[in-house]
């Protein structure tokens, strides 16, 4: 019978043994772990009853993290699509504002040196009515 503390060649199968009446024993030149069961030892169906109520447990909670990972990537897809709508209509609005910008830009230079020459007539004229 191994000890706890051996490690055998097959990725330290050993430390996962649940009692001292199950051990491992290598198999003559494969990869293969063989199991050795020491009845005398080992009560096998109250073991055998706590693995499936845990194996029942994981498998609920693998189910729950299927379910939120799903969510999750529907909801970055949504996210996703979202930001690429977004983004079309940011470059369509840039390229509307630079189009009316060139077009609409001359006149909006004209009107305001007319108003500026309009408020230094206004000014220059109310200061010789005022000066008499």
């Amino acid at each position: 019978m191994a000890s706890t503390s051996y490690r055998g060649p097959y990725y330290g199968a050993d430390p996962y043994r649940s009692r001292e009446g199950l051990t491992t024993r290598t198999a003559a030149g494969s990869d293969e772990i063989q199991l050795r069961i020491d009845l005398l030892n080992a009560d096998l169906d109250d073991e055998i009853t706590g693995l499936r109520s845990q194996i029942r447990q994981l498998k609920g909670v693998a189910q729950e993290i299927e379910s939120e990972a799903t969510f999750q990537n529907d909801l970055i897809s949504k996210l996703q699509m979202t930001l690429v709508r977004a983004e079309a209509g940011v470059k369509h609005n840039l390229k509307q504002l630079k189009r009316s910008i060139i077009q609409e830009g001359s006149s909006h230079v004209v009107h305001v040196v007319l108003f500026a020459l309009l408020c230094f007539t206004v000014i220059y004229l109310w200061s010789k009515i005022s000066r008499r």
